[in-house]
């Protein structure tokens, strides 16, 4: 089946993270997630790199990204879930969480720089 395409494909550069400064999640590069047509994708920020793996579901009417992913913190294993939504009246910015599989989670914003990747 064909997944649902969506408002939220693009790279979203990250702005502003719950957990973490902007000196720790910009340190190798600016931080970023992209989200692909087929709502796949990876996010980059600190020492952390991963594949996402996302699903569109409805919450209170509005489209959310739901996703899992995999990928690597300073080399070791890492594996967990988040979720993105527009934020409101805003299709520029995206507000979200990451939750690591048994560890931190953060509160994220992105503001988008680019659509249609693939």
């Amino acid at each position: 089946m064909k997944p649902k395409s969506s408002n939220f494909t693009g790279r979203w550069d990250i702005f502003n993270m719950s957990n973490w400064g902007e000196d720790y999640f910009n340190e190798e590069e600016q931080a970023y997630i992209k989200i692909n047509k087929n709502n796949s994708g990876e996010f980059k920020f600190g020492y952390v790199s991963a594949e996402i793996d996302g699903r569109i579901t409805k919450e209170d009417r509005e489209d959310v990204l739901e996703f899992t992913f995999e990928g690597n913190d300073e080399l070791e294993p890492v594996q967990g879930r988040g979720w993105v939504k527009l934020k409101e009246n805003n299709l520029s910015i995206i507000e979200g969480e990451i939750f690591f599989h048994m560890g931190d989670s953060s509160k994220f914003s992105a503001k988008k720089v680019r659509d249609n990747i693939d």
